[in-house]
This record gives structure tokens, C-alpha cells and sequence, in this order.
């Protein structure tokens, strides 16, 4: 099947890599051809999404077209730019696609949201895509390779949620970001674009009490909360050429929620 092998020629870093969408990104970017870069602040957990993978390799140092993980805090500026020269150091190359699914929650009504709890959710969620797709950005332009890059928002950085202000926000961040990438990094060949889930059972999304669930689920015109499977199938799609005059998108994958 010639659309499994879209991305034959690929090198695809991938943060957030060690559960949830993350994972499911890794999986079918790996099934498209690419060799991956599985990057997760948990690194058993990278290593266990790489396993999953196929393919001989999981060390650091692996053979060009083999499958790495990596441990990175990507909201941290020289553990950022550390990640993406460790991936070239075992790649040879910079990667082609840029993918960061690294989020993180922590959910509290507006009037007793903590600070440390908004800097963290903003760190990780924001600060983090910035200073991967920096460094992704710095590294394809330097090469003179084109790319694109792929930054995982949120259907609530467009609608907002209850108790989610500090991850509505961030998410929000996430899309004009990306937007204002994308008219910068168009002239270099680097192509710029953001995914919305909606309610994907992940594991983020099972801390979120089964009533609430519930009523979501009843709102969403398909029945049914999404796979990370679904994210996925966009992400594989931006990745590849079939998308090559596609830049600053938002694509909502929600099962029509909000719409």
C-alpha cells in the first residue's frame, strides 16, 4: 500500500512520545517509513514506544533508518536544544518532521488556580513547543532541508473548559504560535501546522471524572470520544507531501464536538 510509505525518506522527532497520542503518532509515523525519534520526560517510557516500533535499533548511536528514544525536558531551553543535536548526532541529519505532543494538565477552578500551576501547564505546553520547533527550525534551516512541523493544541485552546484556564490558555498559545511559524518559516520550505483533539481517550483524559465523561460523550455529534489513532491519521497526513500546500492550519479532529 503506497500511502504506508509516505514518509519512506523521513526522519520524524517526536515528543510526548511515551503514552497516549504521543505514542499513537510514533506508531503510524514508523508505519509510513520514517525512522523515529521518540522523545518523553519519562525515558522507559520512550524506549517502551520505541519497542513497539519494529526495526533493529533503540540505542543512542543506532544506524541511520532505525528507531531511537530520547529523554528530554522540553521545557527546559538547553535540554531542547540538547535533544535535537543528540538526534542529529545519531541520525546524521535533522529531522524532517517535528511533532511535539508533550502536555501536561493540571486542572483547578480560576479562583484557586496556583501559580506554580499555571507556570508548569505554560511551561510544558507552551514554552516547550516553542523551543522545540525553534531548535527543529534552526537545525532544518542551517541544512538548508525543508520540513514540517506538527504542534499538538487542543479543541479547548479554541472554546476553553471549566477548570482548565492555565490548559486553555496554553493550547490557545499553541495555535497563534504556529500560525505566526508558518508566515515566518514558509520562505525556508518548512511548513507549520496544529492539531485539535477533542476528548481522546488517552491517559490525560481518564483523570477526568467518568460523569463529566459522560456528558461530553452525549455532546459529540459521532457518539463516541476519539482513538489516538484518529490524531494520528491527521498527523501522518500533514507530514507527508499529500499536504505540501497546507501551512497554518488548525485541523480539529473532535468527532464534531463544538463545531
Amino acid at each position: 500500500m503506497a500511502s504506508q510509505l509516505r514518509l519512506c525518506s523521513a526522519l520524524a522527532l517526536v515528543t510526548g512520545a511515551g503514552s497516549g497520542i504521543g505514542r499513537a503518532v510514533s506508531v503510524r509515523l514508523a508505519g509510513e517509513g520514517a525512522a523515529v525519534a521518540a522523545c518523553d520526560l519519562d525515558g522507559a517510557a520512550a524506549q517502551e514506544t520505541v519497542q513497539l516500533l519494529g526495526g533493529p535499533g533503540s540505542k543512542a548511536g543506532a544506524p541511520r533508518g532505525t528507531h531511537t528514544a530520547f529523554q528530554a525536558d522540553v521545557s527546559e531551553a538547553g535540554a531542547a536544544r540538547r535533544l535535537l543535536e543528540q538526534v542529529q548526532a545519531c541520525f546524521a541529519r535533522p529531522p524532517s518532521v517535528v511533532v511535539s505532543c508533550a502536555g501536561i494538565t493540571r486542572d483547578e477552578f480560576l479562583l484557586h488556580l496556583s501559580e506554580d500551576d499555571w507556570d508548569r501547564v505554560l511551561a510544558v505546553n507552551l514554552k516547550g513547543i516553542y523551543l522545540v520547533t525553534q531548535a527543529a527550525a534552526q537545525a532544518l534551516v542551517s541544512s538548508g532541508c525543508h520540513g514540517s512541523i506538527i504542534n499538538i493544541s487542543s479543541i479547548v485552546g479554541k472554546v476553553g473548559n471549566v477548570g482548565q484556564t492555565n490548559y486553555a490558555a496554553s493550547k490557545a498559545g499553541v495555535i497563534g504560535f504556529t500560525q505566526s511559524a508558518a508566515r515566518e518559516l514558509g520562505r525556508y520550505r518548512i511548513r507549520c501546522n496544529s492539531v485539535l483533539p477533542g476528548f481522546i481517550a488517552t491517559p490525560m483524559v481518564q483523570k477526568v471524572p467518568q460523569k463529566v465523561l459522560d456528558k461530553v460523550t452525549g455532546m459529540i455529534p459521532m457518539g463516541h470520544m476519539g482513538d489516538p489513532k484518529d490524531v494520528a491519521d491527521v498527523v501522518a497526513f500533514l507530514a507527508s507531501e499529500d499536504s505540501g500546500y497546507i501551512t497554518g492550519a488548525s485541523v480539529e479532529v473532535t468527532g464534531g464536538l463544538f463545531m
